[in-house]
């Protein structure tokens, strides 16, 4: 992260609220200045969401968006026979919540089927919608910003159907061992030496999400950690010595 790009983070301007925030360059409210800053923060809260507890239910809280500052949120979909299947993964930055939605609408109908859950413990950055679309109205450049944020989420999950459309078992546990490493801490960058993460959900939950087994998504870790790729402790802390390595797994069956 360049000094340019985070010069602000000291400006004695900007609300004390914001200055902590580890995200805020690389988010929405990036593009706000100190007096938008202390507008918005004037209607925020801050909270930590624990594991297993959910952050949105459909139009339940429909009038509230959050940024998510750290952790992972998984988006679930409940079938009408009651299966619920994970469909897809948030990190920090991204944003909690629909703007410009009417909870009425029918358009809205799928967001209010759409649960989304801490997949660990989440601190989110909360505040009403209201708020946030005026200020959208005032500085075209924050709903600038979120549309390529929604642009990244759509290229993202487009990537995501593939991965589970083509690829092999082993191809889609790497992808998603890759998802994590390049995601899970938006502030630490990639270099040359080994990355260490704590899988943030159950093997049964990955299973759902990559449409494998239990069975599968062991005896693909077992592959993994054979060939070098990682490493395993405790079953959840998961140590990558070599990213390219990885990012070549996902992209080539290498148990052909």
């Amino acid at each position: 992260m360049s000094g340019e790009e985070r010069k602000d983070i000291h400006n004695s301007d900007v609300p004390l609220v914001c200055q902590a925030c580890e995200v805020r360059h690389q988010g929405v409210c990036g593009a706000l200045d100190p007096d938008q800053l202390l507008r918005l923060s004037k209607h925020t809260t801050r909270k930590v969401v624990k594991s297993g507890q959910e952050l949105h239910r459909g139009g339940e809280d429909a009038d509230r968006c959050s940024n998510i500052m750290g952790g992972v949120a998984k988006l679930s979909k409940l079938m009408s026979d009651g299966r619920q299947q994970i469909v897809g993964l948030q990190f920090a930055p991204d944003m909690v919540g629909r703007t410009f939605s009417s909870a009425s609408a029918d358009a809205s109908a799928v967001d209010n089927e759409l649960s989304v859950e801490a997949a660990t413990d989440v601190r989110l950055c909360s505040f009403p919608r209201s708020v946030i679309e005026q200020i959208m109205v005032d500085v075209p450049e924050l709903e600038h910003r979120l549309h390529l944020q929604k642009l990244k989420e759509l290229d993202e999950a487009r990537d995501w159907m593939l991965t589970l459309g083509r690829k092999s078992a082993m191809e889609k546990v790497a992808s998603f061992l890759y998802l994590l490493a390049t995601h899970i801490d938006p502030e630490k960058p990639l270099g040359d030496g080994p990355v260490v993460i704590e899988l943030p959900m159950k093997r049964s939950d990955i299973a759902d999400f990559l449409g494998l087994t239990i069975e599968t998504i062991s005896r693909q870790l077992t592959n993994l950690r054979k060939r070098g790729l990682i490493e395993i402790e405790q079953r959840r802390i998961v140590t990558f010595a070599d990213i390219e390595r990885l990012k070549a797994a996902a992209e080539q069956d290498l148990s052909k």
